[in-house]
């Protein structure tokens, strides 16, 4: 069957490692506002991301025949049960890099993937975590980082393939996860459902 695959997701990041599974894909990112109704990381992940891909699944779906293959993503970083989204300001970049630096942390990704036709359609939704372990930072630094751009459009306040990954000291888990997008178990979870 063929499907017209859509990643409902303006991160480059994200874009990059699915293009490592090899089939074209469109970007078509979703820009209703997100609602959060919880604090427990994995269930804001999954929920967020399944927003994302209903949002542009139905936006497609009315005027159009393809089987639609809609993949929606969420990824956030947790430390001490907390949920750590974008910094809306340098202090607020700070606090993160202060409370993450030196400890171990959590990144959670939701991945929701709808699929069909205006006939039916389906869905699939999962979530994958990773521990991350930062070095212990010093006020230079800290300083130093937050004088860059990265800390400000990443949740968290950082990205693990950027300048901050001198700082990582370990990860237990998927690294791609941490990227944005866990792309092995995406790949499986797609295989399974045959829309691989």
């Amino acid at each position: 069957m063929n499907y017209r695959y859509i990643l409902a997701s303006g991160s480059p990041r994200r874009k990059e490692l699915l293009g490592s599974l090899g089939f074209e894909f469109e970007i078509i990112p979703a820009t209703g506002e997100e609602i959060i109704e919880s604090t427990v990381p994995s269930e804001v992940v999954c929920s967020l991301s399944e927003q994302k891909a209903k949002e542009i699944f139905h936006k497609l779906l009315r005027d159009n025949t393809d089987t639609l293959v809609v993949i929606g993503s969420d990824t956030v970083v947790s430390y001490s049960e907390k949920i750590l989204g974008k910094p809306k300001d340098r202090s607020d970049a700070e606090e993160m890099i202060r409370s993450i630096q030196g400890d171990l942390h959590q990144v959670y990704t939701g991945v929701t993937v709808i699929y069909g036709n205006n006939e039916s359609s389906k869905s699939f939704t999962f979530h994958e975590c990773t521990d991350v372990e930062v070095y212990q930072m010093d006020d230079d630094e800290i300083n130093a980082y937050l004088d860059t751009d990265e800390p400000y459009d990443k949740a968290g306040a950082y990205g693990i393939q950027g300048i901050f990954g001198k700082y990582v000291k370990g990860i237990t888990g998927d690294y791609n996860n941490v990227v944005g997008l866990p792309v092995s178990r995406l790949y499986q979870e797609m295989k399974k459902n045959h829309l691989i």
